[in-house]
């Protein structure tokens, strides 16, 4: 009877344990739903608890992390992320550490983080956000010559987004590139023709090769 008994209690906490462990897949699963939904709020607060139940839980961080940037609160984005760099370097938190640096204006150590973030997973999925940011660092230091590789980079990884095309032209206006820069403009209106960036670009170059 005693050992029906244990056989029955160890039998309990099994399955306790696997309940446990079923929702707490199905809460890891539920935040990263929520983010890729849009709801980056609700996804922030998921994580949150998820993190408060294990403070290990490196996939949390990264939901967190990433949601926070979407609701453009770019420092607890950077703090959260250099908490879980403590716990494992792993490449998407570098990243996050490059977009979280690169909107506070630190721009060598935003630059260090994607060239660290591209070197570690070259078909990550945001690789081409990265080479788009480091575009715009380079542009910063008007490094023009830098910035047009790395938009160029950018583009392969997203070939229908006009502003990134804009932004190409306008590293190439500024390096004295000017049918590179009527080809890029040229580019961007054909995806999006009333881009304003790319309108005027395309005014200016078309002028001056006149």
């Amino acid at each position: 009877m005693r050992a029906r008994l244990l056989r029955g209690a160890a039998f309990l906490v099994l399955g306790l344990a696997l309940l446990s462990a079923a929702f707490a897949q199905a809460a890891k699963t539920d935040a990263l739903k929520l983010y890729l939904d849009g709801k980056s709020e609700e996804a922030r607060v998921a994580t949150l608890a998820e993190i408060a139940a294990d403070p290990q839980n490196i996939e949390a961080y990264v939901v967190l992390c990433w949601s926070l940037l979407d609701l453009e609160r770019w420092a607890d984005a950077e703090n959260y992320a250099l908490k879980a760099y403590a716990i494992r370097r792993d490449p998407r938190v570098v990243e996050i550490l490059g977009e979280a640096s690169f909107m506070l204006g630190r721009n060598e150590a935003s630059l260090r983080y994607f060239q660290s973030y591209v070197a570690a997973l070259p078909e990550g999925t945001r690789v081409g956000v990265a080479y788009y940011h480091m575009g715009e660092l380079y542009l910063r230091q008007a490094r023009f010559s830098h910035a047009d590789i790395a938009l160029t980079a950018a583009l392969q990884f997203a070939p229908s987004n006009a502003r990134w095309w804009a932004r190409l032209g306008w590293a190439r206006e500024k390096a004295n590139d000017t049918q590179g820069a009527l080809r890029a403009y040229g580019e961007a209106l054909r995806l999006d023709p009333r881009l304003e960036d790319a309108l005027l670009g395309k005014e200016r170059v078309a002028a001056r090769a006149r």
